[in-house]
């Protein structure tokens, strides 16, 4: 059951996403081929094929028909297209500004320290 299903899903695929869907005109190319066969006893397949094929785009009495031919014509525009849009990014690098201030005479930590603190690292907290 599996494979008859999987097979029927590929070829589901194919025939619509891939240009194989132009296998599926085979039974007009063979009608076509008999037509031109009833004006033309001496036609072979070959030259049927070159006729058709071979010799680029002919424009004749039965271009319609010609037309319905597999990979004549394109039929299927499934084509994807993917288009991606993408933010403006917009950035500067600039310098940073810097303020010079002048240093005060008086400095937080000098101002805080005494000798006498400095004897001994096992001193008890003291009040000021």
């Amino acid at each position: 059951m599996r494979r008859v299903l999987a097979i029927l899903l590929l070829s589901l695929y194919v025939s619509s996403s891939t240009e194989c869907f132009e296998l599926l005109k085979i039974p007009a190319l063979v009608e076509h081929f008999y037509d031109h066969k009833e004006e033309n006893q001496a036609i072979s397949l070959w030259s049927f094929l070159c006729l058709h094929y071979g010799h680029g785009d002919v424009n004749d009495a039965d271009r319609e028909e010609d037309m319905k031919l597999p990979y004549k014509s394109v039929d299927c525009n499934n084509g994807l297209t993917y288009l991606t849009l993408l933010p403006e990014i917009h950035f500067e690098i600039s310098r940073p500004k810097f303020q010079l201030k002048d240093k005060s005479e008086t400095d937080f930590y000098l101002s805080r320290l005494y000798s006498s603190d400095q004897s001994s690292i096992w001193q008890p907290p003291k009040i000021s």
